[in-house]
């Protein structure tokens, strides 16, 4: 598709349903077409991911590994995207947002085929290794690049997509590895490890076809042709406008210049310098916005969602579920349960707001723990079968599962994606998805131990006193709906109760 029309002319979509200040309330079919395209690169995340919990289990048989290999290469994932994801804030600053996606996207292409090739042990750790590359930077990529696609009227919609479609690709994963799971041994994983190789190809054509970030192009100086790209994903010329005026504002260009091509010092066009605004000597709306970034990302894997979702078979084992087709059939129904709600959470964002969504979804966690907390005590200091507990577990379970889906999950990656300054957004973000993962690793490797020591319902109840902490953490963050990418600098320098109160040394010191 072309900025342009037959006559050279930009082509100005119909100017209808003007909001205030020129911003149109109706969503705009460019813009969210580039976002869902986008967002094939965390289906993609989302589907390697669930896929591997089926076929690990084929791959064990027909290759003899050991259970610390299987350990190994389901593991392997999350350590090479930790690198990944350091650098991909950089490299998108470099290369731009959409040719960062092509890259992640070609990652993904060499890792699945080599995976589906698959002839030894060797080479399916090297083809891991390869996709966990793509997952490093599909986790940063696809939410900066639909939030700098997007308007404020619907920006929270469009930047939840990425995770809606991590969602729905690992439900795709389950969904797999039963039918594929009917071929043949040495036919089957190897069909649902080569899967991903199709949509990444798409990928790569679609992302040829589509417009870059009008933010990264500015950043650059390219201001005629982020003029072009702001015609196209907004509703009317004057919210285009709008649109680049603050921008070029955020850049540091004058917002009178007329001019297409804008000199831009090297060090804003590559990125550089910004880890260190970030980290050493940031401003106090920097650090504070910092803070509510590490501090989103943290607590959405310290609420125990991760654990649960990986280990629930555990958990449903220990009330009396002993039948294997059973508690397939319960995991594939938290899958759903997590898909449907993070899919509704996309439609709340931009009307009840960031900020309140994060408070209902971590009330409802507490709640849902506690109840998981006492039916785990309960079946743990009896010894008769609690047959009660069973349904109370299960039930629990999935209103949990729901709980984070609507808030916590998806509005943790809008947030993040929304609240850095354009010349911090990309590596910010980094900071924050680097910190998630690691948050992520230890707590799925601590799970087992952990409960071991303290019981299973005593695990429930920490997360519960974790969860109740991060209540009032989001309690302190500014509402950030409906406003502009360029105010958010603002919004957390303010002196006012929106202005997060935690400060550093503290937040330090209640994560010791």
């Amino acid at each position: 598709m072309s900025a342009k029309d037959t006559n050279g002319q930009c082509q100005l979509p119909k100017e209808d349903g003007n909001g205030e200040n020129g911003d149109s309330q109706k969503l705009n079919k460019y813009a969210c077409a580039c976002v869902t395209a986008a967002t094939i690169i965390s289906a993609i995340f989302g589907y390697v991911t669930g896929v591997m919990a089926g076929a690990l289990l084929f791959i064990k048989e027909e290759l003899q590994i050991s259970d610390l290999q299987v350990g190994l290469l389901a593991g392997i994932l999350n350590v090479c995207a930790l690198p990944a994801c350091m650098v991909a804030g950089r490299t998108s600053d470099y290369l731009g947002r959409r040719y960062t996606i092509i890259l992640a996207s070609v990652i993904f292409l060499l890792g699945s085929l080599l995976m589906g090739y698959g002839p030894s042990y060797s080479i399916l750790i090297i083809g891991r290794c390869i996709v966990g590359i793509g997952v490093g930077f599909a986790l940063i990529i696809a939410p900066v690049y639909s939030a700098e696609i997007s308007s404020p009227s619907y920006r929270g919609f469009l930047i939840s997509l990425p995770d809606v479609s991590l969602n729905f690709g690992l439900l795709l994963g389950y969904v797999s590895n039963y039918f594929l799971g009917k071929l043949s041994l040495k036919l089957g994983w190897r069909t649902m490890l080569v899967v991903p190789a199709v949509p990444s190809l798409v990928l790569v054509i679609l992302m040829f076809k589509l417009v870059e970030s009008p933010r990264w192009l500015i950043m650059q100086g390219r201001v005629g042709e982020a003029r072009k790209v702001l015609l196209l994903v907004s509703n009317t010329k004057e919210e285009a406008e709008k649109r680049l005026k603050e921008i070029k504002g955020a850049a540091g260009i004058d917002e009178k210049c007329t001019e297409d091509i804008v000199h831009v010092p090297k060090q804003i066009r590559s990125g550089a310098g910004a880890l260190k605004e970030l980290l050493c000597k940031p401003s106090l709306p920097v650090r504070n916005i910092l803070v509510a970034a590490i501090g989103v990302h943290v607590f959405q894997q310290v609420c125990g969602i991760e654990s649960i979702l990986l280990y629930s078979p555990r958990v449903f084992e220990k009330t009396g579920i002993m039948d294997k087709s059973m508690l397939l059939l319960a995991t594939v129904g938290m899958g759903i349960s997590q898909a449907v709600f993070t899919f509704i959470s996309a439609f709340l964002l931009d009307r009840v707001g960031r900020r309140i969504l994060l408070l209902i979804s971590a009330g409802g966690v507490v709640v849902t723990l506690l109840g998981l907390g006492f039916c785990m005590t309960m079946v743990e200091n009896s010894k008769e079968k609690q047959l009660w507990a069973m349904g109370f577990t299960i039930v629990f379970t999935y209103i949990f599962v729901a709980f984070v889906a609507i808030g916590i999950g998806p509005v943790t990656w809008v947030y993040s994606s929304e609240i850095f300054p354009l010349r911090l957004r990309a590596q910010g973000l980094a900071i924050g998805v680097t910190v998630n993962r690691i948050a992520n690793v230890v707590v799925v490797t601590s799970f087992i131990s952990i409960y071991k020591k303290i019981t299973l319902g005593g695990t429930f109840f920490m997360y519960v006193g974790i969860t109740a902490l991060a209540w009032w953490f989001y309690y302190s963050l500014p509402e950030t709906k409906g406003r502009s990418l360029e105010d958010m600098e603002t919004i957390f320098g303010k002196n006012s109760k929106s202005e997060i109160q935690v400060k550093p040394e503290l937040w330090i010191s209640c994560m010791k």
